[in-house]
Protein backbone atom coordinates (compact mmCIF):
# COMPACT_ATOMS: atom_id res chain seq x y z
CA UNK A 1 0.00 0.00 0.00
CA UNK A 2 1.53 2.98 -0.76
CA UNK A 3 1.66 6.20 1.70
CA UNK A 4 -0.17 9.30 1.91
CA UNK A 5 2.34 11.83 -0.47
CA UNK A 6 0.91 14.73 1.30
CA UNK A 7 1.87 12.84 4.79
CA UNK A 8 5.11 14.40 6.76
CA UNK A 9 7.43 12.14 8.24
CA UNK A 10 8.11 12.67 12.00
CA UNK A 11 11.37 14.57 11.47
CA UNK A 12 10.48 16.69 8.57
CA UNK A 13 10.10 19.94 9.34
CA UNK A 14 7.10 21.72 8.07
CA UNK A 15 6.08 25.17 7.60
CA UNK A 16 3.10 27.88 7.95
CA UNK A 17 2.09 28.95 4.58
CA UNK A 18 -0.39 28.31 1.94
CA UNK A 19 1.58 28.94 -1.34
CA UNK A 20 1.23 24.79 -2.14
CA UNK A 21 -2.79 25.17 -2.05
CA UNK A 22 -1.97 28.38 -3.98
CA UNK A 23 -0.19 26.99 -6.70
CA UNK A 24 -1.66 23.87 -7.35
CA UNK A 25 -5.75 25.55 -7.00
CA UNK A 26 -4.18 28.04 -9.80
CA UNK A 27 -3.04 24.92 -12.08
CA UNK A 28 -6.36 23.15 -11.48
CA UNK A 29 -8.18 26.22 -13.02
CA UNK A 30 -5.78 26.27 -16.00
CA UNK A 31 -7.96 25.50 -18.51
CA UNK A 32 -4.74 25.07 -21.88
CA UNK A 33 -7.85 25.11 -24.78
CA UNK A 34 -9.51 27.96 -23.36
CA UNK A 35 -6.63 30.35 -24.70
CA UNK A 36 -7.19 31.43 -28.30
CA UNK A 37 -5.14 33.56 -30.75
CA UNK A 38 -6.44 37.09 -28.75
CA UNK A 39 -5.13 36.05 -25.58
CA UNK A 40 -1.81 34.70 -27.10
CA UNK A 41 -1.42 38.25 -29.00
CA UNK A 42 -2.26 40.06 -25.79
CA UNK A 43 0.52 38.15 -23.74
CA UNK A 44 3.04 39.56 -26.53
CA UNK A 45 2.43 42.73 -25.99
CA UNK A 46 1.93 42.52 -22.85
CA UNK A 47 5.08 45.15 -21.01
CA UNK A 48 4.52 42.94 -17.58
CA UNK A 49 3.26 39.76 -17.81
CA UNK A 50 0.32 38.76 -15.43
CA UNK A 51 -1.23 34.69 -14.51
CA UNK A 52 -3.40 34.91 -17.40
CA UNK A 53 -0.56 36.06 -19.67
CA UNK A 54 1.69 33.03 -18.84
CA UNK A 55 -1.02 30.32 -19.25
CA UNK A 56 -1.90 31.95 -22.86
CA UNK A 57 2.09 31.26 -23.48
CA UNK A 58 1.62 27.87 -22.39
CA UNK A 59 -1.15 26.91 -24.07
CA UNK A 60 -1.49 24.69 -27.53
CA UNK A 61 -2.91 28.56 -29.54
CA UNK A 62 1.11 29.67 -28.51
CA UNK A 63 2.84 27.44 -31.08
CA UNK A 64 1.52 28.97 -33.92
CA UNK A 65 3.27 31.95 -33.00
CA UNK A 66 6.71 30.61 -31.33
CA UNK A 67 8.08 32.65 -34.26
CA UNK A 68 7.17 35.65 -32.33
CA UNK A 69 7.53 34.04 -29.14
CA UNK A 70 11.25 33.18 -29.59
CA UNK A 71 12.75 37.13 -30.83
CA UNK A 72 10.73 38.56 -28.12
CA UNK A 73 11.95 36.11 -25.68
CA UNK A 74 15.32 36.89 -27.37
CA UNK A 75 14.89 41.01 -26.66
CA UNK A 76 14.06 40.67 -23.22
CA UNK A 77 16.92 37.66 -22.61
CA UNK A 78 19.26 40.28 -23.81
CA UNK A 79 17.54 43.71 -22.50
CA UNK A 80 18.43 41.70 -18.73
CA UNK A 81 21.97 39.72 -19.43
CA UNK A 82 23.13 41.00 -22.47
CA UNK A 83 25.55 38.77 -23.85
CA UNK A 84 26.23 37.06 -20.69
CA UNK A 85 26.25 33.18 -20.50
CA UNK A 86 26.99 31.99 -16.48
CA UNK A 87 28.95 28.68 -16.95
CA UNK A 88 28.98 25.81 -13.88
CA UNK A 89 29.46 21.94 -14.10
CA UNK A 90 28.18 19.59 -11.89
CA UNK A 91 29.80 17.23 -9.43
CA UNK A 92 28.46 13.80 -8.10
CA UNK A 93 29.46 13.10 -4.53
CA UNK A 94 27.30 9.73 -3.98
CA UNK A 95 24.95 7.87 -6.58
CA UNK A 96 23.96 6.05 -3.15
CA UNK A 97 19.68 6.00 -2.90
CA UNK A 98 16.77 5.30 -0.75
CA UNK A 99 14.38 6.42 -2.67
CA UNK A 100 12.94 4.45 -5.86
CA UNK A 101 11.73 7.10 -8.76
CA UNK A 102 10.99 5.43 -11.88
CA UNK A 103 12.28 7.99 -14.23
CA UNK A 104 15.91 7.90 -12.68
CA UNK A 105 19.26 5.92 -12.39
CA UNK A 106 19.81 6.21 -9.04
CA UNK A 107 17.09 4.56 -8.05
CA UNK A 108 16.97 2.31 -5.07
CA UNK A 109 17.09 -1.52 -6.70
CA UNK A 110 18.20 -0.52 -10.09
CA UNK A 111 21.39 -2.75 -10.06
CA UNK A 112 23.86 0.06 -10.89
CA UNK A 113 27.97 0.79 -9.90
CA UNK A 114 27.23 2.54 -6.81
CA UNK A 115 30.04 4.62 -5.03
CA UNK A 116 30.76 7.96 -2.70
CA UNK A 117 33.41 10.28 -2.69
CA UNK A 118 35.50 10.45 -0.09
CA UNK A 119 37.08 13.80 1.03
CA UNK A 120 40.05 13.37 -0.73
CA UNK A 121 38.64 12.17 -3.81
CA UNK A 122 36.29 15.61 -3.57
CA UNK A 123 39.96 17.74 -3.29
CA UNK A 124 41.17 15.89 -6.72
CA UNK A 125 37.45 16.23 -8.83
CA UNK A 126 37.35 20.09 -7.60
CA UNK A 127 41.13 20.61 -8.26
CA UNK A 128 40.53 18.94 -11.50
CA UNK A 129 37.55 21.56 -12.68
CA UNK A 130 39.04 24.61 -11.05
CA UNK A 131 41.81 23.90 -13.36
CA UNK A 132 39.46 24.38 -16.44
CA UNK A 133 38.74 27.68 -15.35
CA UNK A 134 35.45 27.39 -14.57
CA UNK A 135 34.15 28.88 -10.83
CA UNK A 136 30.84 27.72 -9.97
CA UNK A 137 30.20 23.89 -8.66
CA UNK A 138 26.86 22.58 -8.60
CA UNK A 139 27.12 19.13 -6.12
CA UNK A 140 25.00 16.85 -6.24
CA UNK A 141 23.89 13.65 -4.35
CA UNK A 142 21.24 10.54 -4.35
CA UNK A 143 18.10 10.72 -2.30
CA UNK A 144 19.15 9.55 1.19
CA UNK A 145 20.75 11.23 3.79
CA UNK A 146 21.86 7.88 5.43
CA UNK A 147 24.60 7.66 2.84
CA UNK A 148 25.50 11.21 2.04
CA UNK A 149 24.79 13.05 5.53
CA UNK A 150 23.88 16.68 5.94
CA UNK A 151 27.51 16.89 7.56
CA UNK A 152 29.42 15.42 5.04
CA UNK A 153 28.01 17.67 2.19
CA UNK A 154 28.52 20.35 4.31
CA UNK A 155 31.99 19.20 4.08
CA UNK A 156 31.60 18.96 0.66
CA UNK A 157 30.85 22.51 0.66
CA UNK A 158 33.34 23.68 2.71
CA UNK A 159 36.25 22.04 0.36
CA UNK A 160 34.45 23.58 -2.39
CA UNK A 161 34.84 26.74 -1.39
CA UNK A 162 38.72 26.54 -1.51
CA UNK A 163 38.12 26.38 -5.38
CA UNK A 164 35.59 27.90 -6.41
CA UNK A 165 33.38 31.85 -5.77
CA UNK A 166 30.06 30.24 -6.20
CA UNK A 167 28.35 27.04 -4.71
CA UNK A 168 25.31 25.37 -5.32
CA UNK A 169 23.64 22.41 -4.25
CA UNK A 170 21.47 19.73 -5.97
CA UNK A 171 20.68 17.49 -2.93
CA UNK A 172 18.01 15.63 -1.30
CA UNK A 173 15.55 18.52 1.34
CA UNK A 174 16.84 19.66 4.65
CA UNK A 175 15.32 21.24 7.10
CA UNK A 176 16.12 24.66 7.96
CA UNK A 177 19.08 24.30 10.63
CA UNK A 178 20.37 22.18 8.00
CA UNK A 179 20.09 24.13 5.27
CA UNK A 180 21.74 27.09 7.93
CA UNK A 181 24.65 24.49 8.57
CA UNK A 182 24.93 24.33 4.66
CA UNK A 183 24.81 28.17 4.00
CA UNK A 184 27.96 28.55 7.11
CA UNK A 185 30.54 26.24 5.27
CA UNK A 186 29.92 28.14 1.74
CA UNK A 187 27.13 26.83 -0.24
CA UNK A 188 25.16 29.95 -2.33
CA UNK A 189 22.26 28.27 -3.79
CA UNK A 190 20.01 25.42 -3.30
CA UNK A 191 18.04 23.14 -6.60
CA UNK A 192 15.12 21.48 -5.90
CA UNK A 193 13.35 20.25 -9.07
CA UNK A 194 10.01 18.88 -8.01
CA UNK A 195 9.53 16.48 -11.07
CA UNK A 196 6.30 17.11 -11.35
CA UNK A 197 3.32 19.36 -9.53
CA UNK A 198 0.85 16.95 -10.19
CA UNK A 199 0.34 14.85 -7.13
CA UNK A 200 -1.66 12.03 -8.21
CA UNK A 201 1.50 11.44 -10.96
CA UNK A 202 3.73 12.01 -8.33
CA UNK A 203 2.56 9.13 -6.20
CA UNK A 204 2.58 7.48 -9.14
CA UNK A 205 6.17 7.63 -9.53
CA UNK A 206 8.00 8.04 -6.50
CA UNK A 207 7.52 4.75 -4.67
CA UNK A 208 9.32 4.64 -1.66
CA UNK A 209 11.70 6.63 0.20
CA UNK A 210 11.78 9.98 1.92
CA UNK A 211 11.44 11.60 -2.25
CA UNK A 212 7.39 10.25 -1.54
CA UNK A 213 6.60 13.11 0.52
CA UNK A 214 5.11 15.89 -1.94
CA UNK A 215 4.99 19.37 0.06
CA UNK A 216 8.31 18.58 1.96
CA UNK A 217 9.67 18.22 -1.55
CA UNK A 218 7.50 21.58 -2.30
CA UNK A 219 8.81 24.07 0.94
CA UNK A 220 12.38 23.35 0.42
CA UNK A 221 13.30 26.12 -1.33
CA UNK A 222 11.65 28.52 1.04
CA UNK A 223 13.58 26.70 3.99
CA UNK A 224 16.65 27.13 2.12
CA UNK A 225 15.71 31.13 2.04
CA UNK A 226 15.14 30.98 5.77
CA UNK A 227 18.42 29.93 6.51
CA UNK A 228 20.04 32.69 4.36
CA UNK A 229 20.54 31.32 0.75
CA UNK A 230 21.35 33.51 -1.79
CA UNK A 231 19.40 32.13 -4.49
CA UNK A 232 17.33 29.16 -4.69
CA UNK A 233 16.57 26.84 -8.05
CA UNK A 234 12.99 25.22 -9.59
CA UNK A 235 12.22 23.11 -12.10
CA UNK A 236 9.30 20.21 -13.80
CA UNK A 237 11.00 17.14 -15.30
CA UNK A 238 9.28 17.75 -18.41
CA UNK A 239 7.70 14.47 -19.92
CA UNK A 240 6.81 12.99 -16.45
CA UNK A 241 3.06 14.45 -16.09
CA UNK A 242 1.32 17.26 -18.52
CA UNK A 243 4.14 19.40 -19.76
CA UNK A 244 2.22 22.46 -19.88
CA UNK A 245 0.37 22.35 -16.08
CA UNK A 246 4.24 21.33 -14.74
CA UNK A 247 5.89 24.64 -16.64
CA UNK A 248 2.80 26.56 -15.49
CA UNK A 249 3.28 25.19 -11.72
CA UNK A 250 7.15 25.67 -12.07
CA UNK A 251 6.93 29.47 -12.92
CA UNK A 252 4.12 30.37 -10.42
CA UNK A 253 6.04 28.32 -7.69
CA UNK A 254 8.95 31.13 -8.48
CA UNK A 255 6.80 33.95 -8.86
CA UNK A 256 4.97 33.42 -5.75
CA UNK A 257 8.61 32.70 -3.64
CA UNK A 258 10.27 35.71 -5.27
CA UNK A 259 7.03 38.11 -4.00
CA UNK A 260 7.40 36.65 -0.67
CA UNK A 261 11.00 37.24 -0.91
CA UNK A 262 12.32 39.80 -2.98
CA UNK A 263 15.59 39.65 -2.21
CA UNK A 264 16.26 36.47 -3.47
CA UNK A 265 17.92 35.00 -6.63
CA UNK A 266 15.44 32.84 -8.41
CA UNK A 267 16.74 30.25 -11.23
CA UNK A 268 15.02 27.99 -13.40
CA UNK A 269 15.63 24.52 -15.71
CA UNK A 270 13.75 23.31 -18.51
CA UNK A 271 15.09 19.45 -18.03
CA UNK A 272 13.47 16.92 -19.84
CA UNK A 273 13.28 13.40 -19.34
CA UNK A 274 16.11 11.04 -20.86
CA UNK A 275 17.44 7.30 -21.03
CA UNK A 276 18.77 6.25 -17.46
CA UNK A 277 20.73 3.10 -17.01
CA UNK A 278 18.69 -0.47 -17.59
CA UNK A 279 15.55 1.62 -19.37
CA UNK A 280 16.60 3.21 -22.40
CA UNK A 281 13.02 3.98 -23.60
CA UNK A 282 12.71 6.56 -20.62
CA UNK A 283 11.76 9.46 -22.73
CA UNK A 284 9.89 12.97 -22.87
CA UNK A 285 6.42 12.60 -23.42
CA UNK A 286 4.36 14.63 -25.71
CA UNK A 287 7.61 17.48 -25.29
CA UNK A 288 9.36 17.93 -28.61
CA UNK A 289 12.29 20.63 -29.03
CA UNK A 290 9.47 23.06 -30.25
CA UNK A 291 7.47 22.86 -27.52
CA UNK A 292 10.58 23.10 -25.15
CA UNK A 293 11.22 26.13 -26.81
CA UNK A 294 7.75 27.63 -25.52
CA UNK A 295 8.59 26.61 -22.14
CA UNK A 296 11.71 28.50 -22.41
CA UNK A 297 10.26 31.41 -23.62
CA UNK A 298 7.48 31.52 -21.41
CA UNK A 299 9.36 31.37 -18.27
CA UNK A 300 11.56 34.38 -19.82
CA UNK A 301 9.22 36.52 -20.36
CA UNK A 302 6.74 35.83 -17.22
CA UNK A 303 10.14 36.05 -14.93
CA UNK A 304 12.35 38.14 -16.89
CA UNK A 305 15.39 38.40 -14.27
CA UNK A 306 15.50 34.66 -13.53
CA UNK A 307 18.57 33.02 -14.57
CA UNK A 308 17.22 29.99 -16.98
CA UNK A 309 19.77 26.77 -17.34
CA UNK A 310 19.71 24.48 -20.35
CA UNK A 311 21.08 21.35 -19.27
CA UNK A 312 23.00 18.56 -21.38
CA UNK A 313 20.58 16.56 -21.46
CA UNK A 314 19.92 18.64 -24.24
CA UNK A 315 21.42 18.07 -27.58
CA UNK A 316 24.52 20.93 -28.26
CA UNK A 317 22.68 22.09 -31.35
CA UNK A 318 19.44 23.00 -29.57
CA UNK A 319 21.38 24.85 -26.70
CA UNK A 320 23.80 26.28 -28.61
CA UNK A 321 20.28 28.23 -29.95
CA UNK A 322 18.38 28.43 -26.95
CA UNK A 323 21.09 30.36 -25.23
CA UNK A 324 20.09 32.84 -27.89
CA UNK A 325 16.45 32.99 -27.27
CA UNK A 326 15.80 33.41 -23.37
CA UNK A 327 18.65 30.86 -21.67
CA UNK A 328 21.24 32.92 -19.69
CA UNK A 329 23.08 29.48 -17.94
CA UNK A 330 24.62 26.09 -19.11
CA UNK A 331 26.89 23.36 -17.50
CA UNK A 332 30.05 22.60 -19.44
CA UNK A 333 32.15 19.66 -18.77
CA UNK A 334 29.27 17.56 -17.81
CA UNK A 335 29.76 14.30 -16.12
CA UNK A 336 26.55 12.44 -14.09
CA UNK A 337 28.33 9.89 -12.82
CA UNK A 338 31.01 9.34 -9.59
CA UNK A 339 34.59 10.54 -10.50
CA UNK A 340 35.82 10.61 -13.55
CA UNK A 341 37.16 14.32 -14.09
CA UNK A 342 40.60 13.89 -12.31
CA UNK A 343 40.32 9.53 -12.04
CA UNK A 344 38.38 6.79 -13.21
CA UNK A 345 34.53 6.62 -13.04
CA UNK A 346 33.93 4.28 -10.62
CA UNK A 347 29.71 5.11 -9.64
CA UNK A 348 27.37 4.88 -12.74
CA UNK A 349 25.73 7.53 -14.18
CA UNK A 350 22.20 9.35 -13.22
CA UNK A 351 20.87 9.66 -16.72
CA UNK A 352 22.23 9.49 -20.56
CA UNK A 353 23.37 13.30 -21.43
CA UNK A 354 23.44 14.56 -24.83
CA UNK A 355 26.20 17.17 -24.97
CA UNK A 356 29.24 16.35 -23.57
CA UNK A 357 31.27 18.90 -24.82
CA UNK A 358 34.20 20.34 -22.18
CA UNK A 359 34.71 23.90 -20.91
CA UNK A 360 36.77 25.01 -23.56
CA UNK A 361 34.75 23.59 -26.47
CA UNK A 362 31.79 25.41 -25.10
CA UNK A 363 33.80 28.78 -23.93
CA UNK A 364 34.98 29.00 -27.99
CA UNK A 365 31.44 28.20 -29.31
CA UNK A 366 30.22 30.94 -26.88
CA UNK A 367 32.97 33.33 -28.22
CA UNK A 368 31.82 32.24 -32.07
CA UNK A 369 28.34 33.07 -31.02
CA UNK A 370 29.35 36.57 -29.82
CA UNK A 371 28.59 35.88 -26.55
CA UNK A 372 30.37 36.23 -23.36
CA UNK A 373 31.07 33.33 -21.08
CA UNK A 374 30.96 33.86 -17.43
CA UNK A 375 32.68 31.79 -14.58
CA UNK A 376 31.52 34.25 -11.29
CA UNK A 377 28.99 36.48 -10.91
CA UNK A 378 29.99 37.50 -7.16
CA UNK A 379 33.64 38.34 -5.50
CA UNK A 380 35.05 37.46 -2.02
CA UNK A 381 35.13 40.87 0.35
CA UNK A 382 37.70 40.55 3.13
Amino acid sequence: MRRDCMAYLPFMEQLDSDMLECVLEQVARYDERSFGTDDVKRALQATSLQIEHLQALLSPAAEEFIEELAIKSAQVKRKYFGSNIALFTPLYLSNHCSSKCVYCGFQKGNPIARAKLSESEIHQEMHAIAQSGLQEVLMLTGEGREYASVEYIAKACAIAKEYFKVIGVEIYPMNTDEYALLHENGCDYVTIFQETYDPACYTRIHTAGEKCVFPYRFYAQERALRAGFRGVGFGALLGIGDFRKDALATALHAHFLQARYPHAEIALSIPRLRPIINNRKISPKDVGEKRLLQVLCAYRLFLPYSSITISSRERKGLRDEFIKLGASKMSAGVSVGIGGKSFEQKGDEQFDIADSRGVGEIMTMLKQSALQPVLSDSIYVG
